[in-house]
């Protein structure tokens, strides 16, 4: 299949997990793509599978992000969709065992990395007419996560990110959107993964995930977060309306 043919892909966190799914299909399907990560020998093994290109970021930095972005624009001449998936499990909690080491490295790679990925897209997507951001965030961005509320608090701040900028970007050709998965079998649940077992908890697989990223990404829709359970089809997540104020 070549449909993307001429479309130009970054994705963060592209070594292993729903990053690397995504770049495979993407380059199958004819789009450069352009792979970010802090493992290096990971994401250049990845990067040189599908023919496309490395460079280390940080997301945590904003720098980083710009720089990843340019490197990709100078490689490829543009940026057509962006992939901002890079994040990290913490089982962080703020009682007495919190870890303010902890919060802030959780907070900086899963929400100031979509937040800084977001921006240098924009400053490249903007000029050149539109583009697609598609940020990966979790069902614990749409209920309450009791067992890591760090995590769901800056999956939280995904989903409201998202949703804000997926209304008003739009007016310069760029739709915002994010998926939400929930357990799926990638390395992020490996310490969970046997109270999971236990629990009889069923792991999404990554082509799942991947599926639900391509259909947020041709749907032609801005500000949706799409949800992704095994055995349902993927769709955007319905928000109940906030009710308005009363006069009476």
């Amino acid at each position: 299949m070549s449909d993307l043919a001429g479309k130009v892909a970054w994705i963060t966190g592209g070594a292993q997990g729903f990053g690397e799914g995504v770049a495979r299909r993407l380059a199958g399907r004819g789009a450069k793509v352009m792979i970010s990560d802090i493992n290096e020998d990971s994401g250049a093994k990845v990067a040189n599978d599908i023919g496309g290109e490395f460079v280390r970021c940080d997301v945590s930095d904003l720098e980083h992000c710009k720089a990843a972005v340019t490197a990709t624009v100078d490689t490829f001449g543009q940026l057509d969709i962006s992939f901002l998936n890079a994040g990290i499990a913490t089982a962080e909690q703020p009682d007495e065992t919190f870890d303010l080491a902890s919060y802030r490295r959780a907070m900086g790679i899963n929400l100031d990395g979509v937040v800084f990925g977001a921006h240098a897209s924009y400053l490249a997507m903007k000029p050149a007419g539109g583009g697609d951001i598609i940020a990966t965030a979790s069902l614990a961005g749409l209920v309450g996560t009791a067992f890591d509320p760090i995590y769901g608090a800056n999956k939280h701040g995904v989903v409201g990110l998202v949703r804000a900028i997926g209304q008003s970007w739009p007016n310069h050709g760029i739709r915002v959107n994010a998926i939400c998965p929930g357990f799926a079998d990638t390395a992020i649940v490996d310490p969970m993964r046997e109270v999971l077992a236990q629990g009889g908890i069923t792991l999404l697989t990554v082509d799942a995930v991947v599926d639900a990223f391509m259909a947020a990404l041709s749907s032609g829709q801005s500000g949706e977060c799409w949800y992704v359970q095994p055995g349902r089809q993927s769709e955007p997540f319905r928000f109940r309306g906030v009710p308005g104020p009363r006069t009476d």
